[in-house]
């Protein structure tokens, strides 16, 4: 459709004109062929809204996350910070829940924010965004384009992060604003073209802006935000093609339910694609709550449950059954044989039962498995120190560190082999480094204390000692 080459409004349709009517009055009124105060034709705004009460839904959805915010307070008992514990029971989006069959996390974690800061920016986000997008659309529009978006959003964060919760309304938020930038760019006004590009300039550069600072800070769900930003821009720009007039409601409910269909398809192969893993994730995180005795009617009950062999073989290694934990990490790797925890901790309990050999063939096959894995390197450096040979386990842990730097347990190993070839500086270095990465305990500060008195560093090494103790009478109470 043509539009007014002077400001940008649609023409009607088969027009030969390249100047609207209501551009060519003004002129009229600029030459002074037509007094000032002549009637003036109206273009109504396509998508207006009409005969709706003051009360408006961007106020109802900025009083409920207020409000759940406020009981996620008095549950928690902080106003700043909430556990991983009190977001998913009020109905986080975490893929092991959500992939299990738990879809209505999909629209409660909207409702929800993690923090002050954040809840703080979000609803600054939403008051100016909401009140734009609900008079552009009108209500009922509004509120689909925010509920879609939020769920276009929730299905991104758990396809690519599925095992992150993830909490907040940002990316209904960035839906909003893709619908907005689509309406903008593909929509037809009543307002010079001027107006339009300031508007949409800010729009992008909300847009913009935000997900670079995404990406710069962990913490926040980038994924979120792009998979809100993509479903506002397709359901702002069909309704712009193909249903802007408000009047004209079941035109404007079926491209609104083309797309909310479209977003359920994606839902279905997200969770053809995760979901298997995630709900296995979960079933583990629920055995793994039950004692030795319920695992074990667990397994049998469901012999083919394999968290329920993975929880019982951990349960056995850590009351130090070795035989019972050996036989239950070969079970879970008889029904996958291509269960990488697994085969590791079976590693780790050979080397336990003293079976230096069979450690390392496991070790091996779990390299075998996948070349890039870090609990294999890690594995082998275990095997090469309890056979003495600490160059070739600094190298093995030094590999595993390079593949996860977050690998728990390896800066300590590393320090280890270190001391023994009386490396002390590199061996402080990387207890340091372990306690840094994964927190503080005992061994660690008497192996630092040991390493201290070996430098001479005596005031270093009683002060490591101490903490040690204390340590220690922390964990006793």
């Amino acid at each position: 459709m043509a539009t007014c080459t002077r400001c940008g409004r649609q023409l009607p349709p088969f027009s030969f004109k390249k100047i609207c009517q209501w551009c060519v009055q003004h002129d009229a009124i600029q030459r002074g062929e037509i007094s000032e105060d002549a009637p003036q034709p109206v273009i109504r705004q396509p998508w207006a809204r009409r005969g709706e009460s003051s009360i408006t839904l961007t106020q109802v959805l900025f009083g409920l996350n207020i409000a759940v915010y406020l009981a996620m307070a008095l549950a928690s008992g902080s106003l700043l910070d909430f556990p991983f514990e009190i977001s998913v029971h009020y109905g986080a989006n975490f893929g092991p829940y959500t992939l299990s069959g738990e879809w209505w996390r999909l629209v409660t974690y909207m409702f929800l924010h993690g923090s002050l800061l954040h809840i703080g920016f979000n609803m600054w986000c939403l008051w100016d965004l909401g009140r734009m997008c609900e008079s552009l659309y009108g209500r009922w529009t509004f509120a689909a384009i925010y509920v879609i978006t939020g769920v276009g959003g929730g299905l991104a964060s758990v396809a690519w992060n599925p095992a992150i919760w993830s909490v907040g309304a940002s990316g209904a938020i960035f839906g909003l604003a893709g619908a907005l930038i689509a309406s903008f760019y593909l929509g037809e006004f009543s307002l010079p073209r001027m107006a339009i590009r300031g508007t949409l300039k800010s729009l992008l550069f909300f847009a913009g802006f935000n997900l670079l600072f995404g990406s710069m800070f962990p913490g926040i769900d980038n994924s979120c935000h792009i998979g809100g930003l993509v479903s506002g821009l397709a359901l702002g720009a069909v309704i712009a093609r193909f249903a802007p007039r408000s009047d004209m409601p079941r035109r404007r409910a079926s491209v609104v339910a083309v797309i909310a269909i479209a977003i359920c398809a994606a839902g279905f192969g997200i969770r053809q694609w995760r979901g298997k893993t995630m709900r296995a994730v979960r079933e583990y995180q629920e055995a793994r709550g039950n004692t030795v005795a319920q695992l074990e009617m667990l397994v049998r009950k469901q012999p083919n449950l394999i968290p329920a062999h993975f929880a019982l073989a951990q349960a056995y290694y850590t009351r130090q059954d070795f035989p019972k934990a050996e036989a239950e990490f070969k079970h879970v790797l008889e029904l996958d044989p291509k269960n990488e925890s697994a085969r590791f901790n079976l590693g780790v309990t050979y080397l336990d039962e003293k079976r230096i050999d069979d450690a390392k063939a496991a070790f091996t096959e779990l390299l075998t498995q996948n070349s890039t894995s870090a609990d294999a390197h890690y594995g082998l450096g275990l095997v090469a120190a309890a056979q003495g040979n600490y160059p070739a386990a600094i190298t093995e842990f030094q590999t595993a560190t390079n593949h996860d730097i977050q690998l728990s347990g390896v800066y300590y190993e590393l320090g280890n082999s270190y001391a023994q070839l009386k490396q002390y500086d590199n061996a402080i270095a990387a207890y340091l480094k372990e306690k840094q990465k994964s927190g503080d305990d005992p061994d660690l500060e008497n192996a630092l204390a040991d390493a201290y008195d070996a430098k001479g560093m005596a005031q270093q090494a009683q002060e490591a000692r101490n903490q040690a103790v204390q340590l220690k009478r922390q964990t006793s109470h």
